[in-house]
């Protein structure tokens, strides 16, 4: 199977995808009970540290990156319904938790990251919706950028979008086999992988090791791990991945909560 992966998504340069390894990445932000997820106190909090950081992408009802996991409002604010209703004007005015932090927009986040860490810009998708806006909207934010930064989705199309538009733009694929670990289920994460084309696999820690992931890693693909929640996941991410996507007790020395 190598010989056809070779041929239909080949190996990145190594050279493009060296700073993605080594790395320690901050899942959502450096995030603790003063901090949410996804906030500013938690990416600079991350950045203090000196780890990467990973974040979430939504698209704004005026197709802007807004920096938000959730499709709805209702978990992490005190406002409910779809983020996509909003304006990015509309978001930036709401909290995040009680910390009277604003949800931040992605030329937010870049701004305050200046290229210290290296980010992971998760893009958020369904199956449903054409991803061509929100993937326009992070490609325009990145133009112009000078750190270390990568997309990743789940969705391969998203991948193979930057691929076709901004090939200059380090892209990955997110993979999980939960409930998914059939003969099928196999056969379409080769699927996907073709269709992607990635430069990198974040893949989801409690399927490692994993023959599909660690046949990749052998052929050139960097292989990030997510997400690292405890001290026995991350032996595991050290084991069998190149760098750690973690949060809380999977962090190496976490913070303690504020």
């Amino acid at each position: 199977m190598s010989l056809v992966d070779a041929w239909f998504a080949p190996a990145p340069d190594p050279a493009r995808v060296a700073w993605l390894s080594g790395h320690e990445y901050a899942h959502r932000g450096l995030h603790t009970s003063a901090d949410v997820e996804n906030s500013p106190g938690a990416f600079a909090a991350a950045i203090a540290r000196g780890m990467g950081i990973e974040c979430d992408i939504q698209l704004s009802g005026d197709g802007q990156a807004m920096v938000f996991h959730d499709w709805e409002l209702d978990r992490l604010t005190a406002e409910t319904g779809p983020v996509a209703d909003r304006t990015a004007a509309e978001l930036g005015a709401i909290a995040l938790g009680s910390s009277g932090e604003r949800i931040p927009t992605l030329r937010d986040l870049l701004g305050l990251v200046r290229g210290r860490v290296p980010l992971l810009i998760e893009i958020k998708s369904r199956r449903e919706m054409r991803i061509g806006a929100v993937c326009l909207a992070v490609r325009r934010v990145l133009e112009g950028y000078g750190g270390e930064a990568a997309i990743m989705s789940f969705d391969p199309r998203v991948a193979a979008w930057f691929g076709r538009n901004a090939p200059g733009i380090v892209r990955g694929l997110v993979v999980t086999e939960e409930n998914d670990r059939t003969f099928i289920g196999t056969i379409r994460r080769y699927l996907w992988l073709w269709d992607a084309k990635p430069d990198f696999l974040a893949y989801d820690v409690r399927d490692l090791p994993s023959g599909f992931a660690a046949a990749q890693r052998r052929r050139g693909l960097p292989l990030l791990t997510w997400t690292v929640r405890t001290p026995a996941l991350r032996l595991l991410a050290s084991q069998f991945a190149d760098a750690p996507i973690a949060e809380g007790e999977g962090v190496a020395n976490p913070a303690p909560n504020r």
